[in-house]
């Protein structure tokens, strides 16, 4: 059934904060990870406070928007992974305030890609540091609170990508939406 709004179902605001909420919280952890890397650059943090604003119940604007593209800008500019993917998942998190209610497999990475960033990192960190360094998706995917599991589920499922970032963010997928 498609909203009044022009998409396939309603999105409520509460709803689409509590999303942004739970990609803020994956990579807030991150964002060390990209500072160690490059301490001159605010682009991630930036953008990690416009998601953190709009969750705590700011007006949703282009500020969530443009620090999105300026994270995701300084991604690229990193060499380092860990660094990268920080960046990247600090930019979904302000990019997540614009999830769409329109029923397409894309619009799942605006609520996961954040976390399946935090759990590659975590992935990387268990090379270099052994086990105890470690993030597994079941921990990520119980940080989805309650109404994100539901949001997640009128979607159809993420994407499988041949990438680990696109493999990760589907493990995640169904993680969440096998929560009760």
């Amino acid at each position: 059934m498609t909203s009044p709004n022009g998409g396939d179902f309603d999105l409520t605001m509460d709803e689409l904060r509590a999303v942004v909420r739970f990609a803020t919280h994956c990579a807030q952890s991150l964002l060390p990870e990209f500072e160690t890397e490059a301490p001159e650059d605010a682009r991630p943090r930036q953008a990690l406070n416009a998601a953190r604003a709009f969750a705590d119940g700011a007006v949703r604007t282009n500020l969530q928007r443009t620090t999105a593209v300026a994270a995701h800008r300084a991604a690229k500019d990193m060499s380092a992974e860990v660094a990268q993917l920080a960046a990247l998942a600090c930019g979904d998190a302000a990019a997540a305030a614009y999830l769409h209610p329109i029923a397409r497999a894309t619009q799942v990475g605006h609520i996961l890609r954040a976390a399946a960033c935090a759990a590659r990192v975590a992935e990387l960190r268990a090379a270099t540091q052994g086990a105890a360094g470690r993030h597994d998706i079941g921990a990520l995917a119980g940080r989805a609170e309650s109404p994100v599991p539901d949001v997640l589920r009128r979607y159809p499922a993420a994407p499988q990508g041949r990438s680990r970032l696109s493999q990760l963010m589907s493990a995640l997928d169904v993680a969440i939406r096998d929560r009760d």
